[in-house]
């Protein structure tokens, strides 16, 4: 008696804003995420090939106060989200405060 050993299917992926691709082996729902030079090195999520979207970063609107927030490195903004959208839904990073403590 033989067993079949099922493979993983081949998942190739894109990046929207600078074109890198990749693959994966992986059963079930998942999702690339790369560290993309055009969008100033943050995580952005990829797409499947063939799918069209693009990527669009949101700053930060609320007021900061002493809260560590993700800043843009070159523009100096605070950054909330990194959206990857596409035509049938989207991903999205979202980039929390820092909580901080002290002791006094």
């Amino acid at each position: 008696m033989t067993i079949p050993i099922l493979e993983p299917p081949v998942r190739d992926w894109y990046c929207p804003a600078c074109k890198a691709t990749d693959q994966t082996r992986q059963h079930g729902y998942h999702v690339r995420y790369h560290t993309c030079p055009k969008t100033r090195f943050l995580s952005i999520a990829m797409l499947p090939a063939g799918t069209a979207g693009k990527v669009i970063v949101h700053e930060r609107e609320a007021y900061i106060g002493k809260e560590l927030v993700q800043y843009d490195p070159e523009q100096h903004r605070p950054l909330v989200s990194a959206e990857t959208v596409r035509d049938n839904g989207n991903d999205l990073i979202v980039y929390a405060p820092t909580a901080t403590a002290s002791v006094d």
